[in-house]
């Protein structure tokens, strides 16, 4: 059966975020066990990397919110699921999944949604163009949070007809795995980073945006400093501004005002976020906003190091609070800097134990191979 699978999933843009990597990694397994697997998008950073023989890429303006371009998409999605007669499609964003609604109601197909965060709404009409992602056969929640999310907002859009479950995300555990990076490599990114090789890092990843705690992260590292009475550590912001200059520039400011300049790094990207985790000693996720699933706190643990992570949202899934890492209280940065001074005074064995709890708790539940195998299993419940 699994032969006559055909699965097109649409995603506005193929990028490295968490929805696009899943896209990927989803459509490369369905091609490697007997499927026919197809992507439409607007382009992204990962279609290079697509294997060109196992997946067929179509590219369209499903990036678009503009509804002539949505209908657009729609006509030409009729006709590539005709043309290929596509069994399945599965859209992972909102504006193409409208295009997905329309071009599976025609063509009978199955319809499949990914909701992959909790889409801010603050109208009704905000909250209708989000209610697409719960109208098909089987909507598909990245973590219970979600899950939750979905049914305290949107259960008036659902109905009995429509299958509503968690699959968590994955990673891919080979490429995060510690044994992987050499001393070599280790030693290159810190001068890159123009680090001292004999001070800890505390790294904070994510995108330059007031949600994801940077402010929260510097008072916190400024409380840290007053307690120990010294700079015993560097601190790193990765993650770009992505046109955010004027956020950026409220960092550095706050960052001369708790005089920690030379403490604080910004850096705007790391081609090998295995790497950047290697040579951290802490690695933390400040969210002041719930985090969907919460990559960061997943491959931390992944690559056997110290998490600390706000305590809302997926982070309280993915993180087991003292056996693989630590949670502090959202949105206080005096609860955040209590959490680094109880890790840095840690022993190096109850550090290494908490690393191997970490691997152990990502390996078995939030590696990328579980995630695509739930995926398939359910896209064959559907067809047969």
């Amino acid at each position: 059966m699994s032969s006559n699978l055909k699965v097109l999933q649409v995603i506005p843009e193929l990028g490295y975020g968490g929805a696009e990597t899943g896209c990927f990694d989803v459509a490369h397994y369905l091609s490697e066990n007997n499927c026919k697997s197809f992507i439409v998008t607007s382009g992204g950073a990962l279609v290079k990397f697509i294997n060109k023989e196992k997946v067929k890429l179509i590219k369209l303006p499903v990036k678009s919110k503009n509804p002539f371009i949505i209908l657009f998409n729609s006509i030409a999605l009729i006709l590539i699921i005709f043309f290929y007669n596509i069994s399945i499609v599965h859209a992972r964003s909102r504006a193409p999944a409208w295009s997905c609604l329309l071009a599976t109601k025609i063509t009978g197909r199955k319809f499949v949604t990914t909701f992959h965060g909790t889409y801010n709404f603050n109208s009704k009409i905000k909250k209708f163009y989000n209610s697409v992602m719960v109208k098909s056969n089987l909507v598909i929640a990245g973590s219970n949070f979600i899950f939750s999310h979905i049914k305290d907002n949107y259960s008036s859009y659902l109905n009995f007809k429509n299958k509503l479950l968690v699959i968590f995300r994955g990673i891919n555990v080979d490429y995060f795995d510690p044994t992987t990076k050499t001393e070599t490599e280790e030693k290159k990114l810190l001068k890159e980073w123009e680090i001292e090789d004999n001070k800890k890092i505390i790294l904070l990843p994510g995108r330059l945006t007031s949600w994801k705690g940077q402010e929260l992260f510097l008072e916190a590292i400024n409380l840290v400093n007053i307690q120990l009475g010294y700079e015993a550590f560097y601190a790193v912001i990765l993650g770009s501004d992505q046109g955010r200059g004027l956020y950026k520039k409220k960092l550095i400011r706050l960052s001369e005002q708790h005089r920690i300049t030379k403490q604080v790094k910004f850096v705007d990207h790391c081609k090998d976020m295995a790497l950047a985790y290697k040579v951290s000693d802490i690695i933390v996720s400040a969210s002041i906003e719930p985090e969907a699933f919460g990559r960061v706190a997943v491959e931390a643990q992944s690559m056997e190091k110290i998490i600390i992570a706000s305590n809302i949202g997926g982070s309280n899934e993915t993180v087991i609070d003292v056996k693989t890492g630590y949670l502090f209280e959202s949105g206080n940065p005096k609860s955040l800097s209590e959490k680094i001074l109880k890790v840095l005074n840690l022993d190096d064995n109850t550090l290494k134990i908490i690393g191997i709890e970490g691997r152990k708790n990502i390996v078995s539940k939030f590696n990328v191979e579980k995630m695509c195998f739930s995926t398939y299993s359910e896209y064959k419940k559907l067809i047969n």
